[in-house]
């Protein structure tokens, strides 16, 4: 090889590499040649995070994919920026689909993907149930159940212990006759039908509310104790509005009647001198207490009623017809009261209430205090309570239409804080809250009037169906 062709090869190299490196170090960067625009683009990413794992990541029909084994995470580098239809699937699994934009140097994320069974797996957990309750903590059901071995139907209450599947008998419906009678009330053939059950805020008391003939009787069973401990509340005379535990002594309650607050003790029967006067409602929250008082103010006070703070500057206008529902969460951070089914919220700048819906059914708040759910009986509403930094983006208050139903919305939990789990003409769906494109909406399954509770702790599915109570496998992570 001569001089001048090892000088010549020598140059071409030179400018090879000087017209390569450039190239390969934006390459690298993600620059890219658009030829339909004709234009060199930077790239973008798409991040999904699914549960459960090892999902197969689809873009436009063509495998990408698949998540990983130990995060149930996928990145997917290097593409152009333009809409992408995206399909995850895992065998046995309802696929998750959506049309998501890439942007150039941004990473597109969906981080909360859940996929839900196509045949989700339910147990029979117990027969001949009528209603069932829940005690705060989760551990314990309380199930009314109907015995017809009789000419007349009785009830019982069971208690059934989650964690350890054990059902044990509390009383029956006798139980509640024969108290009656200790006290020189009621036959030996009347009826007394269970109207209402509520748990203490430690899950280990129950308040009953029995229907007899021309009255409502109360009850305190201590169901952690043993032997059980039937208290009658003879001493309260009449109904009463709402009777509430105190957060750390149960031996004391809190009766709302006609306005007044009262204190009882429980170890000596007595009602203290009204607390409180010309209250509408109330709402205990932790160590607080919320009123509404007939001059239309919120005031916030603690279990020695001594210190009141007005929350409200500008007055509500209250009905003396109307019903009315105070709800907050944590420490009121965010504040709403309930009148009838228009929903309005508490501005802290303004110091009022704003309307913010009508017609409401009810609302729930979200297990991280963010996002609330309110519904009616076609329509499902988000408010977002916080500012969502994560995508996609959404403003503190701002408000989001999830979907509507032509046949009536009953209950609604929040499965996870991204998505919900309701019932409606007889179906169970389950929903999430991402609006990009279209909103996931999957079937869990169909049971006729049905009765349903989401379990945050077992992350399971209780619903009530033909007197027969079923648990769900796990479907959330």
């Amino acid at each position: 090889m001569t001089r001048r062709t090892r000088t010549l090869l020598f140059s071409f190299f030179i400018i090879l590499f000087i017209l390569i490196t450039p190239l390969t170090v934006l390459y690298s960067l993600g620059w890219r040649i658009d030829w339909k625009s004709k234009k060199i683009i930077q790239t973008g990413a798409f991040y999904f995070k699914v549960w459960p794992k090892n999902c197969r990541v689809y873009l436009n029909e063509e495998l990408e994919k698949k998540t990983d084994f130990f995060f149930g995470s996928a990145l997917i580098e290097n593409l152009l920026p333009k809409k992408y239809n995206v399909e995850i699937k895992k065998e046995g699994f309802q696929s998750w689909r959506k049309s998501l934009k890439i942007k150039e140097r941004t990473a597109t994320e969906a981080k909360n993907i859940i996929l839900i069974p196509e045949k989700p797996n339910f147990t029979l957990t117990a027969k001949n149930v009528e209603k069932f309750f829940f005690s705060p903590d989760e551990k314990k059901v309380i199930l009314l159940e109907t015995e017809n071995d009789s000419e007349t139907p009785t009830w019982s209450l069971k208690l059934f212990e989650l964690g350890k599947n054990i059902k044990s008998h509390l009383i029956k419906e006798e139980d509640i006759s024969l108290a009656r009678r200790s006290l020189g009330e009621g036959g030996k053939k009347e009826k007394n039908e269970l109207f209402d059950l509520k748990f203490s805020p430690d899950s280990g008391t129950i308040l009953l509310e029995i229907e007899a003939p021309k009255k409502i009787n109360y009850y305190i069973l201590e169901i952690n104790k043993d032997p059980l401990s039937l208290i009658p509340l003879d001493f309260l005379n009449s109904e009463v509005d709402k009777i509430i535990f105190y957060p750390k002594n149960h031996q004391r309650l809190l009766i709302l009647k006609e306005g007044m607050l009262s204190e009882v003790d429980l170890a000596t029967k007595k009602i203290s001198p009204p607390l409180l006067e010309e209250i509408i409602t109330l709402l205990p929250l932790n160590n607080n207490v919320y009123y509404l008082d007939t001059s239309g103010f919120i005031y916030k006070t603690d279990f020695s009623f001594k210190n009141h703070e007005k929350l409200n500057q500008v007055s509500f206008p209250a009905k003396e017809e109307a019903q009315y529902q105070i709800s907050a969460i944590n420490q009121a951070s965010h504040f709403f009261l309930k009148e009838n089914n228009i929903l309005y919220v508490f501005n802290r700048n303004e110091k009022n209430f704003k309307k913010i819906f009508e017609p409401v059914k009810n609302l729930s708040f979200s297990p991280d205090s963010q996002k609330m759910v309110y519904w009616n009986d076609y329509e499902i509403w988000i408010l977002f309570l916080e500012e969502k930094h994560d995508q996609p983006q959404k403003q503190a208050r701002e408000q989001l239409f999830l979907t509507r139903f032509s046949e009536k919305i009953n209950e609604v939990f929040w499965l996870t804080n991204h998505y919900l789990i309701f019932n409606t003409g007889g179906k169970t769906k389950i929903a999430e809250i991402d609006d990009r494109d279209r909103i996931n909406i999957f079937d869990l399954g169909k049971f006729d009037e049905s009765k349903i509770f989401w379990s945050q702790i077992a992350k399971s599915l209780y619903v009530l169906a033909n007197k027969n109570l079923y648990a769900s496998e796990k479907l959330a992570p």
